[in-house]
């Protein structure tokens, strides 16, 4: 999906989450390339609070984009 679209479908995701949920796992976009997206959620992991919806472009050269989510680290 374009980068608009994995915003849209992030937005109805985080909506429908339980609480509970939002506080285990992060729910980001990544770009849809399994490599690329392996690099963001690396760097990611990090210092999530440096990312926003849109750093997720500068790891994307396809312009195809996913939503995701895995669990926050202690």
């Amino acid at each position: 999906m374009n980068y608009k679209e994995a915003l849209q479908h992030k937005k109805e995701s985080v909506e429908k989450a339980d609480d509970s949920i939002l506080k285990l796992y992060h729910i980001v976009i990544t770009p849809a390339n399994t490599d690329e997206s392996y690099k963001y959620i690396e760097d990611f992991t990090k210092n999530p609070e440096k990312f926003n919806d849109e750093s997720c472009k500068k790891y994307c050269t396809d312009g195809e984009y996913e939503v995701v989510s895995f669990k926050k680290e202690n």
